[in-house]
C-alpha cells in the first residue's frame, strides 16, 4: 500500500509541474489520476483479502517442518511422522491494530486409526514464522516447556483432540482461544449450534476424518472475538461456539503474520487445510466446496453394494449346507444304525454288518424279492467283497422269547451239516428293541 501510495505522490508532484508549464494539462491528468486512485483501493484490498480453494506450490505461503502442498492440492500440515511440527503462513504480514477481520477455513484430521488422533492444529497470529524453539507434540508447534509469555505477541485458537492436564484442557475434543499460553482463557467442547433445529447444540467430532468449516470472527470497535464451527456446507450458525472479549492492540504487534501451527504426537495422525479465506475490515469471501481438493481414503476400501448382498447370500447358503451335510450323516447312520451287546461277543463271526446286508440286497428292493416264507421275506444278493451270492431273511421276532436266547438259537441251526438245509452264514440286528433279526445263506448251497 506505502509503494501505490508513493505513486499517487509522485503523479501528483508530475502533474504540478505541467500545470506551470502550460494550463490546459489538468483535464488530461483528470482520468490518469482517477485510474490511480482504483489502483489504490484495488491494492488495499488485495493486500486485505485473499480466498484458497485449495492450494497450489505457488501459493502465496510460508511453509516449514512437515507443511506441504500436495499434488491434489491440500495444504498438508502433518503427515504420519511422529514428533514432528508443522507451521504455514500467509507470506504477507498484515497490519491488524484497531481494525476487524473475518476467516474462515475448511480442515480435516485424519487419523488411521477409528476415534484415536494426536495433537490437533491452530490458526495462528504471531509477529514472526519463526517457531524453531517451539515443540512439538502438545505444544502444538507453537510455544515449550515455557508455555509462552507476554512478548511473545501471539494469538491463538486451538482445535485440540487432546487433553491435557497441564494446560487444563476441558476434554479430549474441544476448542479454545489461547493468548501468549496454551492455557485456554475460553474453551468450548466442539460443536455447532444448528440454525434448523432451533439453535440447538451438535456435537464435532474434530478427529472424524470428515471435512468441517471454523470461522473466525474479530470486532475491532466491539473488541470481541467470535469462533463458529459447522460441518461442511451447513451455512454459518448464527450463534457462535466462542465469544470471547478480546483487545488486539494490547497483544499484537503492528506486523502479524497469520496461518496454521500442527504438531505430532506418537500417534499418526494427518492434519489438512482444504481451504482458507480472510479479509480485514469485511466478512471472509465464501469457499467454493465444489473446487476444495478430495481428502486422501484412510482404512480399508468402502465395501461395495453388490458385496453387501453377496456375502449374507453366501453365508446362508454355506449354513444350509452344513446343515444338509450334517443331517445327510445323521441319517446315513439311523439308516444303518445296529445294535450290539456284550453277550454277543460269543457269536463273533457270525455277526453281519447291516450296511453290507442293504447293499447285497440293493436296498432290499422288491425286484431281489425270492419269497416270502414263516416270519419274513427272502431277498437274493451278492456280497462285493467275497462275490458271494446269498439269500437274506428278514425275520421278525416278536415271540416272548429273549433276544438272547433267539440269537442262540439261531447261530445253533447254522452250525448244522445236512444236505437239505440251507447253509446258515449269520445274522444281523438291526433295531435296539431287537425285533428284526437278519439270516444269510449261500443259495448256491440250495440248488
Amino acid at each position: 500500500m506505502s509503494q501505490a501510495l508513493k505513486l499517487i505522490e509522485a503523479v501528483r508532484t508530475l502533474a504540478k509541474a505541467k500545470v506551470s508549464r502550460k494550463q490546459t494539462m489538468p483535464s488530461t491528468l483528470v482520468p490518469l489520476l482517477f485510474l490511480l486512485l482504483l489502483i489504490h483501493v484495488a491494492w488495499s484490498a488485495g493486500e486485505g483479502q485473499f480466498v484458497y480453494q485449495g492450494f497450489t506450490s505457488s501459493a502465496n505461503l510460508t511453509l516449514d517442518g512437515l507443511a506441504v502442498v500436495t499434488p491434489g492440492g491440500l495444504l498438508a500440515l502433518t503427515n504420519a511422522t511422529i514428533q514432528k511440527k508443522a507451521h504455514a503462513f500467509h507470506s504477507t504480514p498484515l497490519h491488524f491494530l484497531n481494525k476487524s477481520f473475518s476467516t474462515c477455513f475448511v480442515f480435516a484430521i485424519v487419523s488411521s486409526y477409528d476415534g484415536l488422533s494426536d495433537h490437533g492444529l491452530a490458526f495462528v497470529f504471531s509477529p514472526t514464522t519463526n517457531f524453531s524453539a517451539a515443540k512439538a507434540g502438545q505444544y502444538l508447534g507453537l510455544l515449550n516447556a515455557t508455555n509462552g509469555t507476554a512478548s511473545d505477541h501471539v494469538l491463538a485458537v486451538e482445535l485440540d483432540t487432546i487433553m491435557n492436564p497441564e494446560f487444563r484442557d476441558i476434554n479430549p475434543n474441544h476448542v479454545g482461544v489461547d493468548v501468549n499460553s496454551l492455557i485456554s482463557e475460553q474453551a468450548q467442547p466442539a460443536g455447532y449450534y444448528d440454525d434448523a433445529a432451533g439453535g440447538a447444540l451438535r456435537e464435532l467430532k474434530l478427529n472424524s476424518r470428515k471435512p468441517m468449516q471454523v470461522w473466525v470472527d474479530y470486532d475491532g470497535n466491539a473488541r470481541q472475538l467470535n469462533v463458529t464451527l459447522a460441518p461442511v456446507k451447513v451455512p454459518k450458525p448464527k450463534r457462535p461456539l466462542l465469544s470471547t472479549p478480546v483487545n488486539l492492540s494490547s497483544i499484537m504487534a503492528d506486523k502479524i503474520y497469520i496461518g496454521f501451527s500442527s504438531a505430532t504426537g506418537v500417534v499418526a495422525t494427518h492434519h489438512y487445510v482444504l481451504g482458507w479465506s480472510f479479509s480485514l475490515d469485511g466478512p471472509a469471501p465464501p469457499i467454493d466446496f465444489s473446487r476444495l481438493p478430495a481428502l486422501p481414503r484412510v482404512g480399508p476400501k468402502p465395501r461395495s453394494k453388490l458385496l453387501d448382498v453377496l456375502l449374507p447370500l453366501t453365508t446362508a447358503l454355506f449354513v444350509a449346507a452344513v446343515l444338509s451335510a450334517v443331517f445327510l450323516i445323521l441319517w446315513r447312520r439311523h439308516r444303518y444304525a445296529e445294535v450290539k451287546e456284550d453277550w454277543e461277543d460269543e457269536f463273533g463271526p457270525q455277526r453281519f454288518v447291516y450296511k453290507d446286508l442293504f447293499h447285497a440286497t440293493d436296498g432290499f428292493k422288491d425286484r431281489n424279492l425270492l419269497g416270502v416264507g414263516g416270519f419274513g421275506k427272502v431277498y437274493k444278493g451278492l456280497l462285493s467283497a467275497t462275490n458271494l451270492e446269498i439269500a437274506v431273511k428278514k425275520v421278525s421276532h416278536d415271540s416272548r422269547q429273549g433276544v438272547r436266547e433267539f440269537v442262540a438259537e439261531v447261530v445253533s441251526i447254522g452250525r448244522l451239516q445236512h444236505r437239505n438245509l440251507v447253509q446258515l452264514l449269520g445274522y444281523c440286528r438291526r433295531t435296539k428293541s431287537s425285533k428284526v433279526s437278519l439270516l444269510l445263506s449261500d443259495t448256491r448251497q440250495s440248488q
